[in-house]
């Protein structure tokens, strides 16, 4: 197959890294892959004084992205408002990552290929563009979904019946199952952002109810901004910002737990890779979460914005006795240790070969 994905601008993103991740897999099985790109804006100096006048900083531009030494072949178009025909070779399929390229998408003369949207989350959480957001699930592209919590959100929220789970996996290359014991001091970790839906404000709640009765905790915490103040992290936290990729393992294997507290998230890439290292994860009804975690067996689900509830099961995994705690790592490791992405890819394939009961093509 020939086959296009149609992206936003490259960057360090886990929705640019499963882009990336299936456009090389798909290479090596034998397809055609592009990945069409919009460049970064570019502001000149006039521009953006008037963007920082009305208290929006500009962004930097990232030096790195996931598509950097890709197998794929990598387009950047020239236009960074829009992806027309001219733009985008004519295909099997073309796929749209993100709200934004849905319309493109949706746009393309039917030479590109059939439509269809990879839904990596529910994009409806920045206020200014929540409708445009919502508004794109009901163009008439075939959607591919990256859990079962979105893929029901598209049937509840707008009626599409037909949209099948690929779900992302993990690099077991990367992140490996070592056997070990709880660590001295109690020790969670967690992902910081300053995104409103990743609920790191109720994580942190969750934590300080911990530490009140666990008052030797210890926090682990890692993201890609310097914290902010309107979430300041308690000071029994150590903060990596943007750590490398081989640190990341290493994080997961130092905790006793990984916090989730996102209040809507597509996957959650990080509930596996933690998982994997044999680190019992707490998290909210979102995501992956409730397909891979198994209460009381490789860690706890519970409400989403909740809190106390989110504390109570971080206790319970940290209070748990040594060798409960062994067997809850490894029933987390052996949890996930079926996701592959080799498989993820040919399932993702098998996808866009099918016939569709609709389809927007």
């Amino acid at each position: 197959m020939k086959i296009t994905f149609v992206c936003t601008p490259p960057n360090l993103s886990g929705g640019d890294r499963v882009i990336a991740i299936y456009a090389d897999l798909l290479t090596e099985m034998g397809h055609d892959v592009t990945i069409v790109a919009q460049p970064h804006p570019y502001f000149s100096w006039k521009q953006t004084l008037k963007r920082l006048l009305k208290g929006r900083r500009p962004r930097p531009r990232p030096e790195k992205s996931h598509f950097d030494g890709i197998k794929a072949r990598l387009h950047l178009t020239r236009n960074a408002e829009q992806i027309t025909d001219e733009d985008v070779p004519d295909a099997d399929v073309v796929i749209a990552t993100f709200w934004t390229t849905a319309y493109m998408v949706a746009n393309l003369s039917a030479s590109k290929g059939r439509k269809f949207y990879f839904v990596q989350h529910h994009e409806v959480h920045n206020p200014p563009y929540a409708k445009q957001g919502a508004a794109s699930y009901r163009l008439p592209l075939r959607k591919i979904a990256v859990s079962s919590w979105l893929r029901d959100v598209m049937e509840s929220e707008y009626g599409d019946k037909d949209v099948p789970v690929v779900p992302n996996a993990v690099d077991h290359d990367q992140f490996q199952f070592q056997p070990r014991s709880k660590r001295d001091a109690p020790t969670v970790s967690l992902m910081y952002s300053g995104k409103l839906f990743k609920g790191v404000d109720t994580s942190l709640k969750a934590l300080d109810i911990v530490q009140a009765r666990l008052p030797d905790l210890s926090v682990l915490a890692f993201g890609t901004i310097d914290p902010l103040g309107r979430l300041p992290l308690p000071d029994y936290t150590t903060y990596l910002k943007s750590p490398p990729q081989d640190e990341i393992p290493r994080i997961y294997a130092a905790s006793d737990v990984y916090l989730f507290g996102s209040n809507s998230e597509g996957f959650g890439l990080p509930v596996l890779e933690a998982m994997a290292c044999g680190c019992p994860v707490v998290a909210t009804r979102t995501g992956c979460a409730p397909d891979v975690i198994e209460d009381g067996v490789s860690g706890y689900v519970v409400d989403i914005d909740d809190a106390e509830a989110l504390a109570d099961r971080i206790i319970k995994v940290l209070s748990a006795e040594p060798d409960d705690w062994k067997t809850m790592s490894r029933n987390a490791a052996k949890a996930v240790e079926s996701y592959s992405w080799s498989d993820c890819a040919r399932a993702f394939a098998a996808c866009l070969e099918a016939p569709a009961a609709k389809d927007g093509a």
